[in-house]
């Protein structure tokens, strides 16, 4: 494995409860703050009933890497959520390493 390809991003901690500056991702149903304002990368995910993403993603924390590819990143891999663009921008997906999901982080340039 070749490490240079994958710059840490943030980590994913599913929550239960609200936070304050929370915001809404309505094609997810899903809440997530704070990663781009934890000096560490920190993220806290809360999801609606109805979430149609995995339930691995749902309640184990996951933490991303920033690619250059994303498509290049989930080859071979088990992938459990597709590429998609939850923020103009980027392109994220999700694959399941030893029952830890991973998530891919492309920066579109």
């Amino acid at each position: 494995m070749d490490t240079k390809k994958y710059k840490y991003h943030h980590v994913g901690i599913p929550i239960k409860k609200a936070v304050a500056g929370e915001i809404y991702l309505e094609d997810y149903k899903l809440f997530h703050f704070g990663y781009d304002a934890s000096d560490f990368g920190i993220e806290w995910m809360r999801y609606e009933e109805g979430c149609s993403l995995p339930e691995i993603v749902k309640t184990i924390p996951h933490v991303a890497f920033e690619v250059d590819d994303v498509y290049e990143a989930i080859k071979g891999r088990k992938v459990i959520i597709q590429p998609n663009s939850p923020f103009e921008g980027n392109i994220v997906a999700f694959i399941e390493e030893n029952g830890a999901p991973i998530e891919f982080i492309q920066n579109k340039k």
